[in-house]
């Protein structure tokens, strides 16, 4: 069973996922309006992701015979400076999450919730993914720099991005 402190945590985080989605679902859309589909469609993966992420924190918190609150979400931009400044956001905003999990690793430490433990150390591990992913992004937006084919380039690559929901085994 989830303290109430836990429990609240959980539903914060649940929150944070679902806020992700809706940011690179506005990510998306800036890529679409300046006509870089491969880039949308990198972002619309990410939205699975995120997708995916709420569902599990979701998923545990009944598990755990707890009860989930899902709290308003916050309007997401759909402007941004360049792809460039697209994808530092989107990078700040994975250290951001990787934040938010950390703490509630710390909490389960502190609350002696030994059972919520695997699941947040999955999410640790998967955050090092999503930042070293983003940041790879960025390193090569800098490396085409202003160079259209460079762009039409990584535009192109970006569109094979597929999404596999991990397996069970890979998820616990």
């Amino acid at each position: 069973m989830l303290s109430p402190k836990m429990q609240a945590a959980l539903n914060e985080q649940i929150k944070n996922e679902l806020n992700s989605a809706y940011i690179y679902l506005g990510m998306a859309a800036y890529f679409e309006n300046e006509s870089l589909p491969g880039f949308a469609h990198w972002m619309r993966i990410q939205v699975q992701e995120e997708l995916f992420h709420a569902s599990k924190f979701f998923d545990f918190v009944y598990e755990r015979d707890g009860e989930v609150d899902l709290f308003a979400l916050d309007q997401p931009g759909v402007v941004y400076d360049s792809p460039l400044a697209a994808f530092e956001a989107a990078y700040k905003h994975e250290q951001f999450i990787s934040g938010t999990i950390n703490d509630l690793y710390a909490l389960a430490m502190e609350e002696k919730d030994y059972g919520s433990r695997p699941l947040l150390h999955w999410f640790i591990e998967e955050q090092v993914e999503e930042e070293a992913s983003a940041r790879d992004i960025i390193d090569q937006l800098k490396l085409v720099s202003d160079s259209k084919m460079g762009l039409y380039m990584l535009d192109k690559q970006l569109a094979a991005r597929t999404f596999t929901p991990p397996t069970a085994e890979a998820a616990e």
